[in-house]
């Protein structure tokens, strides 16, 4: 840390300047720019209260009160942004495109019968023998209750429904992948 002697740095433009006689207390001269700054402070608080001393000078550079309320506005309108749900306005073919790739890197039964869901291949009743002999076909061996699973995950989700009595279940999308709107809304 630093010591009760004279020290003098310039580094981009910053002149500090350190002079004291108390042994726990520093005094600490700080020219930026235009602005000039003295601080007396614990020695063993000298980098905090440097650090927040020039945060303040770089965030007080900017004066004039039209660029602050504008400034101001835009951090309203990126904060509005932010809150708004996420909307992909992509067409069905990039997302299944999309769908397509991530199953190349590695997909969880889940994935996979999103990416059927995607494609259409739910448009029609399908059985769940009919989802796990698709997934076989495609090279993707899971076993039958994981597929069961997800499939019920999405029935619960309102993604799709089933229509039938229990083991003899036949799955249908509920709304189709483009329909995002109700995908946010349930």
């Amino acid at each position: 840390m630093a010591s009760n002697t004279f020290i003098n740095s310039s580094a981009n433009g910053l002149t500090v300047s350190e002079a004291t006689r108390q042994p726990d207390e520093v005094k600490i001269k700080l020219k930026h720019g235009e602005w000039e700054v003295e601080i007396t402070c614990l020695e063993s608080k000298v980098k905090q209260v440097v650090e927040t001393v020039l945060s303040s000078l770089d965030s007080a550079k900017i004066v004039d009160p039209a660029i602050r309320s504008q400034i101001d506005e835009l951090r309203r309108e990126i904060e509005a942004l932010k809150s708004r749900p996420i909307i992909d306005m992509r067409p069905p073919s990039a997302i299944a495109n999309d769908a397509k790739a991530a199953a190349k890197g590695g997909m969880t039964c889940r994935g996979l019968l999103e990416t059927l869901w995607v494609e259409g291949y739910f448009a029609s009743e399908k059985s769940l023998g009919d989802v796990h002999e698709e997934l076989s076909r495609r090279g993707y061996n899971y076993d039958r209750t994981a597929v069961s699973h997800s499939l019920t995950d999405m029935v619960r989700e309102n993604i799709m429904t089933r229509n039938g009595t229990m083991r003899n279940y036949r799955y249908i999308q509920k709304r189709p992948p483009g329909d995002v709107a109700t995908a946010t809304n349930g």
